[in-house]
C-alpha cells in the first residue's frame, strides 16, 4: 500500500510527488502516456521562473520528472481505469499490456488535467489524426511548407499559430470574435507576423475530404457568408474539458465538471484531493499547478496527523 497515489503526472502531479517524497511518504504516480501532460507539448515557455531565456515544454517537464523520481516517487506507466474510495482505503485499478492490476493507497490526488475541446462539427472525428489536430508541436512537422488553419483566439490558439508559422507556408487563424483574447504579447507577435492571417468573426462549420482533410468550410457570424478553403491541416484550440473519466461520482464538481475543492485542494471526500487543471479554478498555468501541489501537501499532512488513512 502507498501513502499517496497521484493520478496524472503533469506539472501539478509531479510537483506533488516531489513534496510528498520530501515529507517521507511513499508515492505512486500513475501516467498512461508521457510525463508532463499538456505542458510537455508546449513549444516554448517563457513565463516560468528560473529560465530567463525560456525553455521548451518537453525539456521543462523532463526536469520535473527527473526531480520527482530522484526523490523516490514511483512512476507507474499504466492507464487508470477505476478509482474506488471506501472510507480510509482508496483502490486504483489500472490496465496495461501486462494486464489489469490493483493498487491501494491512503490518499488519492487527482492531477488528471484537461484535454482539448472539440469543435463538434461534421467529420471532425473522422479526420482526427488525418488533418485535424489539437497539438501543433506534435503534428506541425507533417505540414511543412503547406497552408494550414488554426481555430481559436485565446492564448493557446495564438501561441500555437505562431509556432506553426515556423514551418508552414502560411497560417490562417479563424476567430469567432472581432478581437483576440490572447495575452497582449502574443497578440502583438501575431499581428506582426507576415505568415499569419486572421479571419475575424469566423467560425468553422464543416470539415471535408475523402480519406484525409482537404477543405474547411467557414461562416462569417456577422454577414452569414459561407466560404470553402483548401487546407490539408486544421489545428483546433477552443478550450479544454476536465479529464475526469475515473473520478468517482461521489466527488462534487462544478457546472463544467471540474472538481470542486476548498482552498487546501481537498474535495468533499476525506483523503481525496484535486490539483492542477482538473480542479475548478480561474487560472490554469504551470505556475498555478505547481502552487496547488505545494498547498495540497500541507493539508495531507494534517489529514494524517488527525488519524486519516489508518
Amino acid at each position: 500500500m502507498f501513502d499517496i497515489a497521484i493520478i496524472g503526472s503533469g506539472p501539478a502531479g509531479m510537483t506533488a510527488g516531489i513534496y510528498a517524497r520530501r515529507a517521507g511518504y511513499s508515492v505512486a504516480m500513475f501516467e498512461m502516456g508521457v510525463p508532463g501532460g499538456q505542458a510537455a507539448t508546449t513549444d516554448f515557455i517563457e513565463n516560468f521562473p528560473g529560465f530567463p531565456g525560456g525553455i521548451s515544454g518537453s525539456e521543462l517537464m523532463m526536469k520535473f520528472y527527473e526531480q520527482a523520481t530522484a526523490f523516490g516517487a514511483e512512476m507507474i506507466f499504466e492507464r487508470v481505469t477505476d478509482v474506488q474510495v471506501q472510507g480510509d482505503l482508496k483502490t486504483v485499478t489500472t490496465t496495461s499490456a501486462a494486464g489489469d492490476r490493483t493498487y491501494q493507497a491512503k490518499v488519492i490526488i487527482f492531477a488528471t488535467g484537461a484535454y482539448p475541446r472539440m469543435l463538434r462539427v461534421p467529420n471532425e472525428g473522422k479526420f482526427r489524426g488525418r488533418g485535424v489536430s489539437y497539438c501543433a508541436t506534435c503534428d506541425g512537422f507533417f505540414f511543412k511548407d503547406k497552408d494550414v488553419c488554426v481555430v481559436g483566439g485565446g492564448d493557446v490558439a495564438v501561441e500555437e499559430a505562431l509556432y506553426l508559422t515556423k514551418m508552414c507556408r502560411s497560417v490562417t487563424l479563424f476567430h469567432r470574435r472581432d478581437a483576440l483574447r490572447a495575452n497582449k504579447r502574443s497578440q502583438e507577435l501575431a499581428l506582426a507576423n507576415d505568415k499569419l492571417h486572421i479571419e475575424w468573426d469566423t467560425i468553422v462549420t464543416e470539415l471535408l475530404g475523402d480519406d484525409k482533410l482537404s477543405q474547411v468550410v467557414t461562416e462569417n457570424v456577422k454577414t452569414g457568408e459561407s466560404k470553402t478553403w483548401d487546407f490539408p491541416g486544421c489545428f483546433i484550440f477552443v478550450g479544454y474539458d476536465p479529464n475526469n473519466e475515473v473520478v468517482p461520482s461521489t466527488i462534487k464538481g462544478d457546472a463544467n465538471n471540474y472538481i470542486l475543492t476548498d482552498d487546501n485542494m481537498a474535495t468533499n471526500i476525506p483523503g481525496v484531493y484535486a490539483i492542477g487543471d482538473v480542479r475548478s479554478k480561474t487560472v490554469r498555468q504551470i505556475a498555478s499547478a505547481v502552487g496547488d501541489a505545494g498547498i495540497v501537501m500541507y493539508d495531507i499532512e494534517r489529514y494524517f496527523r488527525e488519524g486519516g488513512g489508518q
